[in-house]
């Protein structure tokens, strides 16, 4: 007897007029611009210019998008390229289907262009941008939810997913949401990278570092209760492979960049401490100016009560 479940929706795209609005997509818009947004706020308090981490994610998300998508199609090939496929599914990415491996990895490349253009070291810029990814993340992932893919294992759980297509060898039930398990273990990362860069003043990428980290070790078990067709190796699925290499990675940067880089940068976008000097000197003249201003108009209005008492002591005499 099913007590309770998570509903799926009934369908994942939503018509205004002859215009589709798929939930997948509005997930990652949505998620994208939270990054952007609490990546911002973190620049500006790091020393950085307003509006930078906008201009460096015109580059940063393309690039994610294109990363993302050739992960999952390299890896699931067969679901685009097999016998019965039609290989122009793989453009489809408003369907589903973005790695986070490929994404990250080729959205840093974005990222180091539009770094580089702008003189501004890529470390410093992921470690802004990383609480806002694993946001992003957390909202991303909800847009499984309105396409009723990778779920779990079944289940007969409180919080169970019930999923309620048949297409694509989907079998109608209550399985495990490791989309909201993910969704929650991304929140999760976020506050905790937060947390650790306010207390241990995180610098060189590391704040980055541990983002990496701590999300490696999320999806590892949450891929391990995923039922999807996978590649597996040695008993694993690829995505286990994936999360465990990449770890390990982060841990090894950040022991090696703590050693090498302690500390945080001093500055991290050239000439933003001479903007903010500019306009605390532009501030400080205006004050100024309104001072002399006030003054001038006090011993204006002095003289002329001066000239007004002579005139009227004059007609006394």
């Amino acid at each position: 007897m099913e007590l309770a479940y998570i509903p799926s929706p009934s369908h994942g795209v939503y018509h205004l007029g002859p215009i589709p609005l798929r939930g997948y997509a509005f997930c990652i818009i949505i998620g994208v611009f939270v990054a952007v947004w609490l990546g911002n706020k973190r620049w500006i308090a790091r020393g950085g210019r307003a509006g930078t981490v906008a201009d460096i994610a015109v580059w940063a998300v393309p690039f994610g998008l294109l990363g993302g998508r050739l992960y999952h199609v390299i890896t699931d090939y067969e679901l685009y390229f097999s016998e019965g496929r039609d290989w122009v599914d793989s453009f489809k990415i408003w369907e589903g289907g973005l790695g986070i491996w490929g994404a990250i990895a080729l959205g840093a490349v974005g990222a180091w262009i539009g770094c580089r253009r702008r003189g501004i070291p890529l470390p410093a810029y992921a470690d802004a941008i990383a609480p806002g990814i694993a946001f992003a993340q957390a909202i991303g992932r909800w847009g499984n939810w309105f396409n009723q893919e990778l779920y779990g294992r079944e289940t007969d759980l409180p919080w169970a997913l019930k999923i309620t297509s048949s297409t694509d060898g989907r079998v109608p039930g209550t399985y495990h949401p490791t989309f909201l398990y993910e969704s929650l273990w991304c929140i999760g990362v976020a506050l905790l990278v937060i947390w650790a860069d306010r207390r241990f003043k995180l610098g060189h990428g590391r704040a980055f570092a541990l983002y990496v980290a701590a999300y490696c070790v999320g999806r590892f078990w949450i891929e391990y209760l995923r039922v999807d067709d996978a590649h597996h190796i040695l008993g694993l699925r690829l995505n286990n492979w994936t999360a465990l290499i990449v770890f390990l990675l982060a841990v090894v940067y950040m022991v090696l960049s703590a050693k090498k880089r302690p500390g945080r940068e001093e500055v991290v976008e050239p000439g933003a401490a001479d903007d903010e000097t500019d306009d605390a000197e532009k501030a400080e003249g205006v004050e100024k100016g309104e001072a002399e201003s006030d003054s001038e108009e006090t011993t204006d209005e002095a003289d002329s009560t001066a000239v007004k008492d002579e005139a009227e002591s004059a007609k006394k005499s």
